[in-house]
This record gives structure tokens, C-alpha cells and sequence, in this order.
């Protein structure tokens, strides 16, 4: 690992001073990811400049607009005693996050702030409609969180900037969302994931919000499928239309962790199975579970348990 300095800031303002005093230097977060990449020397930054110590960072405000601090660790996300009843969907990601360990360090802007396709607390953040909060010393900016991300491990974030919270606004009482990964193994990277949120009035879908992970450059709103469900009547046939289109709507690649059709046929089968999950109890669906709608796996690979 190479040499660099460490500063710790109390303030933005002394943040800000530090990154412009020391060009080519790093802001760190919990640095999960930054120091495994420093280790393997694919970065060499001449310092690093913690954010721990800037208290406006950190914390969760509850209220009609929520606001989530950059720096909360997805353990106290996690913990909070009111966010996971509001927002289940945003606890049921940040579980599915790497080990306690993990959890206990790394921070909500820090997953975001990595821009990795596979980000889990994206996908949920996406389809509850995020806005980021981005600062700098000109001043700040508030932004939807889809124009955050612009490639692998880059963000829109300019020179000295740094995300500094999340906005979420009340959800309606009938909204219901969910979170769904498919990894190797529990901790693992995700294989694909993908979000599902659903405004319901009676059995039509007012409004549809669809991300999915780990299937393109970057976690990605399926607006082709968000399209389909606005304001329509949801039907076994409409759920089917749903998984076909989600797999037309993703460019996943082929790595170490998984192959490109694997992802694909994944990100289809956990659409349906979130709509299947959020809708499971209306008498609508009677007819979409059960015989006759077992998932298959693609030929020559073994369903995975």
C-alpha cells in the first residue's frame, strides 16, 4: 500500500480546504471499497480526508420529507426505530449489504458514492424516488437520484463535491415495495437484483416504479415496465408481459460471478416474483401462482438454492 496523508475535518468548510490544498486527494467514508483499491494500488491518492467527524453528515430525520444523512452507516439505517416502518424496502437492502462488519462501517453515500452497478441501497433508494443533495463551497444542488449515476465507479459528482444527504418524500398509505438479490452466496456481490415499488387503488396500479442491479453499467430504472403498469388493471397476462420486458430492457455482461443470459433470465424471474409478493393477497392473482407458472432455469444451468 502506498503512502498518504490522513486528515480528519470537523467541518465541510475544513473538508473543502483540505481537497483543494492537496490536488488528487480522496474524501473517505467508511472506505470499504476505497482501501482495498488503494491496497491493490489501483488508486494512489496523496491523502485522504475523512468525513466521519462532520456531524451534518450523519443521521436520519423523519418528516413528511425524510432525510438521510450521507455518512449514516447502514447499521444505524438499519436500527432506526421508525425509517423500516416507513420504508421497508430501504431496510430490507441495507441487510442484504456485505456482513456486520461491513455494515457497521460502510454508509449510505458511500455505497451511492461508489456508482458499482450492484449498489444495493440504489435500487431501493430508485424506486422511492430519491433525491441526492449534492455540496460544494459554491453552494448546493438537489438532484434525482437516476442522474447520479453515469458508469461504472463514476457519478455526476463534479470536482470537491460531495453527496451529503438523500431525500425521500412520505409514501402514500398504499404503497408497497421490495428488495430482491440473488447472489452466490449470502453476503455476496449481487449476481442481478431488483426493486419493486406499486401504488395501489384497488386492484389498478397507479403508480410503478422497477430498478434493477449487476445488468447494466449502472442500477437502472426499468421505465418500459413502470409504462406498462401505469394505471392499468393487473393481470396474471400483465405480470407475464412484465418479465419478458424486463429482460428486453437490461445489457448485462458476462464476468467471474455470473453470465449474461443467467442475469437476465434472473432479473425477469424476480419481477415477476416481486409483483407476485406485492400483490400475492389480492384475489386478481389467484391464478398467477401456482400451476403452470414454475420458473425454469436456462438450459445447461442448475437452479441455484
Amino acid at each position: 500500500m502506498s503512502n498518504f496523508d490522513y486528515f480528519k475535518p470537523q467541518s465541510l468548510g475544513e473538508a473543502w480546504g483540505l481537497y483543494k490544498k492537496f490536488p488528487g486527494s480522496r474524501y473517505i467514508a467508511g472506505g470499504t471499497d476505497l482501501l482495498v483499491k488503494i491496497k491493490n494500488r489501483e488508486l494512489k491518492p496523496p491523502a485522504l480526508i475523512s468525513l466521519r467527524s462532520i456531524r451534518e453528515l450523519s443521521g436520519i430525520e423523519i418528516g413528511e420529507k425524510t432525510r438521510i444523512g450521507a455518512m449514516t452507516t447502514i447499521t444505524d439505517l438499519i436500527n432506526h426505530p421508525e425509517l423500516g416502518r416507513i420504508f421497508p424496502v430501504l431496510t430490507q437492502a441495507a441487510k442484504r449489504i456485505g456482513s456486520p462488519q461491513v455494515r457497521n462501517v460502510g454508509t449510505v453515500g458511500g455505497n451511492l458514492c461508489n456508482c458499482s452497478p450492484c449498489a444495493d441501497m440504489a435500487l431501493a433508494l430508485l424506486v422511492l424516488d430519491a433525491r441526492a443533495v449534492l455540496t460544494s463551497p459554491e453552494g448546493s444542488r438537489e438532484i434525482p437520484l437516476t442522474e447520479f449515476f453515469m458508469g461504472p465507479g463514476e457519478s455526476c459528482l463534479v470536482s470537491g463535491e460531495l453527496l451529503t444527504k438523500l431525500l425521500l418524500d412520505k409514501p402514500a398509505p398504499n404503497v408497497r415495495a421490495i428488495f430482491m438479490k440473488k447472489g452466490r452466496v449470502k453476503m455476496d456481490l449481487a449476481i442481478a437484483s431488483v426493486g419493486v415499488l406499486l401504488e395501489m387503488d384497488g386492484v389498478t396500479c397507479k403508480k410503478a416504479r422497477v430498478a434493477a442491479g449487476s445488468v447494466a453499467p449502472v442500477p437502472l430504472r426499468l421505465e418500459k415496465v413502470e409504462e406498462l403498469f401505469q394505471d392499468a388493471v393487473i393481470s396474471k397476462e400483465l405480470i407475464l408481459k412484465a418479465q419478458k420486458i424486463a429482460m428486453e430492457s437490461v445489457s448485462p455482461i458476462t464476468d467471474i460471478r455470473s453470465t449474461a443470459d443467467y442475469r437476465r433470465h434472473i432479473v425477469g424471474i424476480y419481477v415477476k416474483r416481486a409483483l407476485q409478493k406485492l400483490l400475492g393477497n389480492e384475489k386478481l392473482l389467484r391464478g398467477v401462482q401456482g400451476g403452470g407458472f414454475l420458473e425454469k432455469s436456462p438450459p445447461g444451468r442448475r437452479r441455484q438454492k
